[in-house]
């Protein structure tokens, strides 16, 4: 068996369907049905057992896959050591990022083009934490309060957080204690994030009139005067109809914001000029994320009206 067919191979077991591995090997899905066939005919092994609602390894095919998995990481780590000995700043660099930090990252991209108009970028947003090792990603712009041991990188900010509520929501409910209001909450797929964990801990009880499985639903619906949502400075304060409840910031929870990589990439030199680059233009942005910038509270602006 060759290499590619025994990513093949692999791609079926982790995937437990046809068309799930030809997403991942970008192929059709008659392709990988075709190769897979060709691969056990040649071998004279059944790998898979059919079932109408996906493939499930023999212990042949799960034999096969464990020597492709060993394989993939050889090559991968062979790939990332390549990669470190470039020395021109140019190239691909693919960047993973949230959906929140994301927009920050494009407000500073054109300048960073204007720099190094020799590096390109791709961008993938998502708010799962990209695998560098297996270079799903070069560099990762991650809001957490540690990031994984394997990888190296910069701590840029401390990410602060406050309570927001619209100034509509806000003037018709004038309870005191956070408990007695409405809340938006996140759902249980972001249950582990600073905010799910401060939720969950001080405000189990309360009322959650909506979940949203995203930071900025989260915004939108406390725009929409739904309820109080906890908020990362740097996505609620620039948002002009949200005003904090109180007038300083949290001290818990908070996050932080990291630029990482893998070690074996940090030496590139498209990598390298990429992470310098993105230090000083999101410590540019540090009042932002640690919620420092000038922000009227709701009882500030209400006092200021009434004062008028």
């Amino acid at each position: 068996m060759n290499w590619d067919d025994l990513r093949l191979v692999l791609a079926v077991v982790r995937e437990g369907t046809l068309s799930g591995a030809a997403r991942r090997l970008t192929v059709t899905h008659s392709t990988v049905f075709r190769r897979l066939g060709a691969i056990e005919e040649q071998m004279g092994v059944r790998l898979f057992e059919r079932f109408r609602d996906g493939y499930v390894p023999t212990p042949a095919g799960e034999t096969a896959a464990e020597a492709a998995a060993r394989l993939e990481d050889e090559v991968l780590t062979l790939e990332r050591r390549l990669s470190g000995q470039d020395l021109r700043p140019s190239g691909i660099v693919r960047i993973a990022t949230t959906d929140t930090l994301g927009t920050i990252l494009m407000r500073h991209l054109p300048a960073m083009r204007a720099v190094h108009p020799d590096i390109h970028f791709e961008v993938a947003i998502s708010n799962a934490m990209a695998n560098l090792t297996r270079r799903e990603a070069e560099i990762a712009i991650r809001p957490t309060p540690e990031p994984p041991e394997i990888l190296v990188g910069r701590r840029i900010a401390d990410i602060a957080h406050a309570i927001y509520g619209s100034k509509a929501y806000l003037s018709r409910r004038q309870e005191k204690e956070l408990s007695a209001h409405d809340w938006i909450a996140l759902d249980d797929a972001l249950a582990s994030t600073v905010i799910g964990r401060w939720l969950h801990g001080n405000l189990r009880a309360a009322n959650i009139t909506c979940r949203v499985d995203a930071l900025p639903a989260l915004r939108d619906a406390a725009l929409a005067g739904l309820g109080l949502a906890l908020l990362p400075c740097y996505l609620g304060d620039p948002a002009p109809g949200l005003h904090r409840v109180a007038q300083k910031t949290m001290l818990e929870p908070r996050s932080a914001l990291w630029l990482l990589t893998h070690d074996d990439l940090r030496r590139t030199a498209r990598i390298r000029a990429t992470l310098d680059f993105l230090a000083k233009a999101f410590s540019s942005e540090r009042a932002l994320f640690e919620g420092k910038q000038t922000k009227r509270t709701y009882s500030a602006a209400r006092h200021r009206t009434r004062a008028g």
